[in-house]
């Protein structure tokens, strides 16, 4: 295979869940021709995967000064993404200052549309939001060639792994969003229009990207959606909040992660997901995917379980 680069690109958190954007990025930066370096935090099947498609994979930590030497070191451009976590701002100064110190040429940092609505004296309840606020004012002042992506919700998170179990269960989508509408964007969709970047970065340094999905819309109409992807009645029930956040709790989701999670499903139900960008199609020239499209995409971990519905 001819490399049109020989310096390789980091993906970090390369290994990430299902609808992780590091895996979708690697698959779609080697298949634009790049060398990839996966940064992987242990060895399992899935840095084994990594392996399989063509990527150097890399141990490591995003905290840990050697350990991003040894993944940075030899890298032009880097994609930086974690997911949720308490210790998001140390691992994005750290990387950084990683960076840095070898004179990286694109830094591609993961945010999130909600920074958009923040300044020095608005935040909001999720202490995930403030260190996504303050990283990006750590990037802004370090002199890195920095490209800030920042997605709204994700067709993964709240419409796949937080709703499939009432879907399959009930025939529910059970949310705690109200009436509030809201635009999720595949994490498909993100890792495609970051490779799109990482591919000729020049002309996206110092831009921010707000990237949403195709259309806004209550959960009323997601669950018609559903009903017709599906081809069995689901609807949508409204589900209190905290009993929510305490469900979470219970599926052992750290409380970092809830907090997070109940800002994202309260900030919704007062109307401030309802917000719509053509940058995805700027960036790539596809539509976004549809939740309908999504749906049928995922339709067996939506499937009934146990006794079927009459």
């Amino acid at each position: 295979m001819t490399h049109k680069h020989d310096n390789p690109i980091l993906v970090t958190g390369a290994a990430g869940a299902v609808g992780g954007i590091g895996r979708n990025l690697t698959e779609f930066l080697l298949a634009r021709g790049h060398k990839v370096r996966a940064l992987v935090r242990r060895e399992d099947e899935r840095a084994e995967t990594l392996r399989r498609l063509g990527a150097e994979v890399v141990e490591g930590d995003l905290r840990d000064l050697a350990s991003m030497h040894r993944a940075i070191k030899g890298c032009g451009r880097i994609y930086f993404g974690m997911s949720v976590s308490a210790a998001y701002l140390e691992a994005t100064v750290n990387t950084a200052a990683v960076a840095r110190h070898h004179g990286v040429e694109a830094f591609v940092n993961m945010s999130q549309m909600t920074v958009t609505q923040m300044s020095i004296s608005e935040t909001t309840d999720s202490p995930q939001h403030k260190l996504h606020w303050l990283a990006e004012q750590a990037l802004s002042w370090s002199g890195l060639p920095v490209v800030t992506v920042r997605p709204t919700v994700f067709l993964e998170g709240f419409f796949l792994q937080l709703a499939a179990a009432g879907v399959r269960a009930s025939d529910e989508l059970a949310l705690p969003m109200g009436g509030g509408k809201t635009s999720p964007i595949s994490a498909v969709d993100v890792a495609r229009a970051v490779a799109v970047i990482l591919d000729d970065p020049a002309s996206h340094i110092g831009q921010i990207y707000d990237l949403t999905g195709p259309e806004s819309a209550d959960l009323d109409h997601y669950a018609r959606v559903f009903s017709e992807a599906l081809g069995r009645p689901i609807r949508y029930r409204d589900v209190p909040l905290p009993a929510w956040s305490e469900s979470l709790r219970q599926l052992r989701y750290p409380e970092h992660v809830v907090r997070h999670l109940s800002a994202m499903a309260e900030l919704t139900k007062q109307g401030r997901y309802d917000r719509m960008t053509d940058t995805l199609y700027k960036l790539t020239g596809e539509a976004p995917t549809n939740m309908r499209d999504f749906v049928k995409l995922h339709a067996a971990e939506f499937k009934q379980r146990g006794p079927a519905h009459s």
